[in-house]
């Protein structure tokens, strides 16, 4: 049987929430298609790395625990999860949509010669027949993803080559512990018949990684605004309410690309993806490539001039008005009932 394998990054060696998203994910498939979730992880002193990630449902860790391979190195890692997906033969493979895992999943794929499909934000199990064929293909994953711009919604299949491949963004999918007690196996990966000396030949002399100043993504309550909101004196009115409210904010493409708010606040599909509990549009249209950033959260409202805009289609209330006009008052008057 062919299983589900997940790529797990590390970060001083710590398993990053995009690898525990797509492990959730993972065991949902592996449960689709009754097979194992079966997880990847490379570096050096992982001996605990079982607490991690067993109890988010993966039957078999295989860990190759070098001091060469931490941190990342392009040659040796690819080398490693070569040598697993080749001897295994997995049926589905995630891989995250970090820097780390679009350096790594296309060298897969090529060596593998099988199709990767980057960006999913949704992986579904299903059918598919081929009428010209009269041929049913079983069990394939629908690998779905904003195309053309974020215009359309493309559903890609793979039904001739295996594993199917994808790559996921944080924050796409949910984070669930499976069971706390789920206990798996741990196979060895025997570093030295996977690599060779010349998978070293690049040294990492000295590394910097500055932390991120923004933590949008683990937000209760988010305000983005849209090239609606129309300069950064209006934005200043966000963050006004942000600190009432104790939120963040954020912004759109179109009101990152005019200028308006820094680059680390962009929510979306070439941003970060949220699901808070509150989430204030504010002038922003509601383009499919935003949305995808954002339909996740528990309740939406949109404040907008125009009361056709896509945005009001997906939120819970609509406020139809000028953002420089209502986001004064909306901090008048919580201040006035929070007395």
């Amino acid at each position: 049987m062919r299983n589900v394998f997940v790529y797990c990054e590390l970060e001083e060696n710590t398993v990053v929430d995009v690898s525990l998203e797509l492990l959730t994910k993972g065991k949902d498939l592996a449960q689709q298609l009754n097979c194992k979730l079966e997880a990847i992880v490379i570096g050096s002193s992982l001996e605990n790395i079982g607490e991690q990630i067993f109890k988010y449902g993966a039957d078999v860790i295989h860990v190759a625990d070098d001091k060469r391979l931490s941190p990342y190195l392009t040659l040796p890692h690819t080398s490693i999860v070569n040598n697993i997906l080749e001897e295994f033969d997995p049926q589905v493979v995630l891989f995250g949509a970090s820097s780390i895992g679009r350096d790594i999943a296309p060298r897969v794929a090529s060596a593998l010669r099988c199709g990767l499909t980057a960006d999913c934000t949704s992986l579904i199990i299903g059918d598919h027949y081929v009428k010209k064929t009269d041929t049913t293909y079983k069990d394939l994953l629908y690998q779905i993803r904003p195309a053309f711009g974020g215009n359309i919604i493309a559903t890609i299949i793979n039904p001739d080559m295996h594993p199917q491949m994808a790559t996921v963004r944080e924050g796409v999918m949910k984070m669930e512990v499976f069971d706390e007690s789920y206990k798996g196996e741990l196979k060895q990966v025997d570093v030295s018949k996977c690599v060779s000396d010349t998978d070293f030949v690049v040294e990492i002399i000295e590394r910097h990684i500055e932390k991120s100043k923004v933590n949008i993504k683990g937000a209760s309550i988010v305000i983005a605004g849209g090239y609606g909101v129309g300069s950064k004196e209006n934005f200043k009115l966000l963050f006004e309410l942000a600190d009432v409210l104790g939120a963040e904010v954020g912004g759109s493409r179109a009101a990152i690309d005019a200028g308006l708010i820094e680059h680390d606040r962009q929510i979306g599909q070439t941003g970060t993806t949220v699901r808070p509990k509150l989430y204030i549009a504010c002038g922003i249209s509601g383009a499919v490539q935003h949305r995808v950033g954002m339909d996740q959260s528990a309740m939406i409202v949109s404040i907008n001039t125009d009361e056709h805009a896509p945005i009001g289609k997906i939120a819970d209330y609509n406020i139809k008005g000028d953002v420089a006009a209502v986001i004064p008052q909306l901090i008048k008057f919580y201040k006035k009932n929070s007395k």
